[in-house]
């Protein structure tokens, strides 16, 4: 037999396109159109319904960028359709290839009932069916003229970003607002012969299968009068029957498809409008479980269920409704889908602990499964934290995206630092998007690596990213597929559901040991620089706040703020989304980002002052209220007292040129070009800086990767580098102990002060740099005479190591990685901290020195700025100011320490006298990150902690009020957490802990 394979397929592509889609809407009549541009800021949705609108043409141009519009469409149904399906179809001048990255609508009925969203894979409107003669139909849109940041030619620059620069220029082109008949026959015909082409693309030319299908639909097609397809369809119908009936193998791949709308809390769109997409897209989708009975929608984020609580409650009373019919099904247990590589401890505990509350207090529905699909990259320490909170499972997609290597399984046991393990998914079809193409099934089936040992994956499927959701088509399409030869099987289940099976088949799945690197958007560990230090500020004043609101109240009767702390923490765990933090969305997300850091920062300042005046008490004794989980200066951790003042640090002129200062610990020797040429632990009688190199060293690249600008810095950045060492200015500082440098280079100044406090093993390094770069990326360099295989850096609750060499692929990969406050090197006995307030990004590298000694040189750079363009073509231009110190002879217990001292400023004033710690802790390898009264107001003292030297610890609590009651709980401050039951005595309390363990108490006060 002759091959016409190609002649059909070619013959479907055509006939589908030109003949049988167009007779999905056989007759239409235009609707009337009216509108009204909103001024400003959206207004509230009886504002937009009781606005008078002007009439305006299909072909008009509306919409200013981020403006909003809203249309009054009006029509009456012919006396012909009467007893048919009519549907409107309202096309705002939609891209089907952009949904959620352009316009969008949501619909509603005069009397302000939310009907559905629009966008473009969405355009329809159900009228009636069956409709009645001489109907009228009125339909308010309320429409968002989004602009196109992210266009077909991506990553250009572009003011559209911001509203104070996008302009006002119309962005959208009204192109179609019809009444419409809806022949469902010829649509299920569309939907028939979409899943058997796509199957049949995917099969082997020379498979059985493929060719039964070839031949059902070149039958199909014989079959469709082409000038009368809607009185043909049924038969076309007829002719795929069977091929559509053939079962799936036994040994078919099973797919769990989820229902899912992907929506970004901010990226190339600002938060105000976030709220409006989950209106839309949640509307659209309790629609869509009102009409298809075997379809489950899941939605993370329980910041955006709050949003459509506070500012949409028409459409709260749909989606109550639905998640009490238990298919719309509340994920992942977050405050929102976070970054997971930047947020500290307590801040990633705290997403877990808000979101897993806001579905227990609504719904009374508890998460069991974290779910972040979209994540550039998980911590090491994120596995215990899950498992803290009381989930157990982990769902995501993005480590799919990595450039260098592919990772080994799909279904696997997470194991994090200190050795919890969590059951981990990726889904196979390597998008969280799913649509329900065949290319997509098959994709899945074809690769998942744990093929023989498990046969269940996930598909996340609806539109995502701005939003949208699961269409009809794709329930649709998903129907057929459901037993279908030659094709993976599809069910639509919950993500409970699915990990239960999965976890049942699979029960001993391979372990991954450490962080999930994302070898990809390593940039989104140092763009937008005020982002990243506006949460780390915050998180370490919420951690004061706590502490000294807690003290006061149980000192002092203190009011402690649980509805203020409750309020800022979730605007702190809302900027932690993983495109705000990271620093990868638009001028306008990240210029409110800056102005809510300095709000949160005011008020939160304003409740330590008050809470630490109510704990002085009047007098004029000198007082350091010491925050830091060490003592410091005599001043014990939590508490407040008299600081001891040791020592003194003198100034000397360098012979060479320049400057030494010497404490009597360390001596440091900063040269006429303001570089550190020598850092000598004098107690050690060992040398910090590398022979012939200068610490201190910045060092400027091009930076311009090949795509994902604010997202990407790809390797050979390192190509080509400039060292900054020439200065303005060496000069002694102000106070005889410190030096201070300037440097100019390109449009940019940086400004240096280097001190060496008395009694302190520790240079520090305060830097402002006034930036106006354009595509380059700052470091701050520090080669060191050290020879170390590996590095620590710090993580949630720990540290995790990295090598420092590029043996394999996987570990050249790692060129540029993350650290919390500070990363450490040693060789036995003797090792170096770089200790920092508010940098994220570094890059670890090491060289043997081909003359002189011959030894090692270790080099640590920290990442300080880069100067992308899209998608905020302004990113860090300013001042910026950081701080970092340099610490010779460091063990971890002293980066550790170091590491919190920076980022909790001395609080100096006077009182009455000492301030007692409400706990003390014994032994310095137990660190304290949370001491606070419990979050339902009982009064209860809660102190979580964890072992941060990688060893076992035992460790005594000594608690400096009455106590009652001593439980474990978990993160949400529930009895029942793991670990070894402490023992209790009186008002002491020993514990004994394994490498990074994580505890919570809940003490119980008299």
């Amino acid at each position: 037999m002759h091959d016409d394979r190609t002649l059909v397929e070619a013959r479907l592509r055509r006939v589908l396109d030109e003949r049988i889609r167009p007779a999905v809407y056989p007759e239409s009549v235009p609707l009337r159109v009216a509108v009204w541009h909103a001024p400003g800021e959206p207004v509230p949705v009886e504002r937009g319904l009781a606005a008078e609108p002007s009439p305006i043409e299909v072909g008009a141009r509306w919409g200013a960028p981020w403006g909003t519009s809203w249309f009054r469409v009006t029509g009456t149904v012919p006396e012909a359709w009467a007893g048919r399906t009519v549907e409107a179809l309202l096309d705002l001048g939609f891209d089907e290839n952009m949904p959620g990255f352009q316009c969008e609508g949501l619909v509603y009925r005069p009397d302000g009932t939310p009907v559905k969203g629009l966008n473009p894979r969405n355009q329809w409107v159900r009228v009636a069916a069956p409709a009645a003669g001489g109907e009228e139909v009125c339909l308010h849109v309320e429409a968002a003229s989004n602009p196109v940041v992210l266009d077909y030619h991506p990553f250009r620059p572009t003011p559209l970003g911001d509203l104070a620069t996008a302009g006002h220029e119309p962005q959208y082109t009204l192109t179609r607002m019809d009444l419409a008949v809806f022949d469902e026959t010829v649509w299920q015909l569309v939907l028939d012969l979409e899943v058997l082409g796509e199957l049949m693309a995917e099969l082997p030319e020379d498979s059985a299968r493929r060719h039964d299908i070839l031949r059902a639909v070149d039958r199909a097609l014989d079959a469709v009068d082409l000038q009368d397809v809607n009185g043909t369809a049924d038969r076309a119908r007829e002719r795929l029957t069977g091929v559509l009936a053939a079962p799936a193998v036994p040994s078919a791949h099973r797919i769990s498809a989820v229902g899912h709308a992907h929506i970004d809390s901010a990226w190339l769109w600002p938060l105000r409008e976030t709220v409006r997409k989950v209106a839309r897209t949640t509307s659209n989708m309790t629609a869509l479980l009102d009409d298809e009975p075997d379809f489950v929608f899941a939605m993370s984020q329980a910041q955006q269920w709050a949003w459509v609580k506070e500012h949409r409650p028409e459409v709260w009373a749909r989606v109550k409704k639905a998640v009490a019919g238990g298919r719309f099904v509340p994920a992942g247990g977050m405050w929102v889908e976070s970054d997971t590589n930047m947020p500290g401890s307590e801040a990633m505990a705290r997403q877990f602990v808000h979101g897993k509350r806001f579905f227990l207090d609504e719904f009374g529905i508890e998460n069991e499964e974290a779910w972040l699909p979209d994540t550039f990259g998980f911590a090491a320490g994120l596995p215990q934290i899950i498992r803290a909170a009381g989930s157990k499972w982990l769902l995501t997609q993005k480590i799919s995206w990595s450039r260098t290597n592919r990772f080994p399984h799909h279904t696997f046991q997470w194991e994090g630092i200190d050795g919890t393990r969590i059951f981990t998914h990726f889904p196979p079809v390597d998008t969280y998007n799913c649509s329900m193409k065949g290319a997509e099934i098959a994709h899945a089936a074809r690769n998942f690596r744990d093929k023989g040992r498990a046969r269940h994956s996930l598909a996340p499927t609806g539109w995502g990213d701005g939003g949208g959701g699961t269409t009809r088509e794709m329930v649709a399409k998903a129907a057929r597929l459901r037993d279908l030869e030659g094709s993976a099987t599809v069910v639509w289940e919950t993500p409970a559901a699915f990990f239960a099976k999965a976890e049942a088949e699979h029960p001993d799945p391979p372990v991954w040991v450490g962080e999930l690197y994302l070898e990809l958007h390593r940039a989104t560990l140092t763009s937008q620089a005020k982002t990243k230090q506006g949460n780390r500020r915050s998180e370490h004043l919420l951690y004061e706040t706590e502490l000294w609101a807690a003290t006061a109240a149980v000192r002092t009767g203190f009011r402690y703020p649980y509805e203020d702390l409750d309020r800022i923490w979730k605007t702190v765990l809302l900027h932690q989304f993983h495109d705000i933090l990271p620093g990868s969305s638009i001028a306008w997300v990240h210029r409110e980002a800056r102005a809510t850091y300095e709000r949160v920062a005011a008020e939160l300042e304003g409740i330590i002052g008050a809470a630490q005046r109510a704990l002085a008490g009047e007098g004029d004794t000198p007082l350091l209220f010491n925050a830091a989980p060490h003592p410091l200066a005599g001043v014990p951790a939590g508490g407040a007292a008299t600081a001891r003042t040791e020592g003194a640090t003198a100034l000397l002129p360098r012979p060479d040129g320049g400057h030494v200062l010497d404490n009597g610990l360390l001596r440091v020797e900063i040269d006429a070009r303001g570089l550190v040429v020598s850092a000598r632990d004098l107690a050690a009688d060992r040398e910090t800086v590398a022979p012939g190199a200068a610490a201190n060293l910045l060092q400027l690249h091009a930076d311009f990767p090949n795509m994902w600008d604010a997202w990407d810095v790809d390797e050979f950045y390192r190509n080509t580098v400039t060292d900054l060492t020439d200065a303005d200015a060496v000069t002694a500082g102000e106070d005889g102990s410190s030096v201070r440098v300037v440097r100019s280079f390109g449009a940019s100044r940086v400004t240096q002060v280097l001190s060496l406090p008395p009694g302190e093993r520790r240079l520090v390094l305060d830097t402002e740099v006034d930036w106006h770069e354009t595509e380059k990326f700052l470091k701050l360099a520090f080669p060191l005479d050290l020879h170390a295989e590996r590095y620590a850096s710090e993580t949630q609750f720990g540290h995790f190591h990295r090598p420092t060499h590029t043996n394999t692929s996987w570990e050249a990969a790692k060129f540029e990685a993350c650290n919390h406050r500070f990363v450490h090197l040693e060789e036995p006995g003797w090792g170096v901290a770089v200790v920092n307030d508010s940098t994220y990004g570094h890059d670890v590298t090491r060289a043997v020195r081909t003359e002189g000694d011959r030894g090692t040189t270790t080099t640590v750079r920290v990442s300080l700025l880069r100067a992308p363009r899209f998608p905020d073509p302004e990113t860090d231009q300013g001042v910026h100011r950081f701080r970092h110190a340099l610490v010779p002879g460091a063990r971890i217990a002293d980066a550790v320490r170091e590491g919190w001292r920076i980022n909790l400023p001395e609080r100096r004033t006077t009182g009455a006298g000492a301030v007692s710690p409400l706990v003390t802790v014994d032994n310095p390898a137990v660190v304290v990150t949370a001491v606070k009264l419990a979050d339902d107001g009982s009064g209860d003292v809660v102190v979580r902690f964890h072992e941060a030297h990688g060893g076992r610890a035992a460790a005594t609590l000594a608690l400096g009020f009455p106590v009652a009651d001593c439980a474990v709980t978990d993160l949400l401050e529930r009895p029942g957490g793991e670990g070894e039951p402490p023992a209790r005595d009186g008002d002491r309390i020993t514990v004994r802990l394994r490498p990074f363990e994580l505890m919570t108490l809940r003490l119980r006060r008299v």
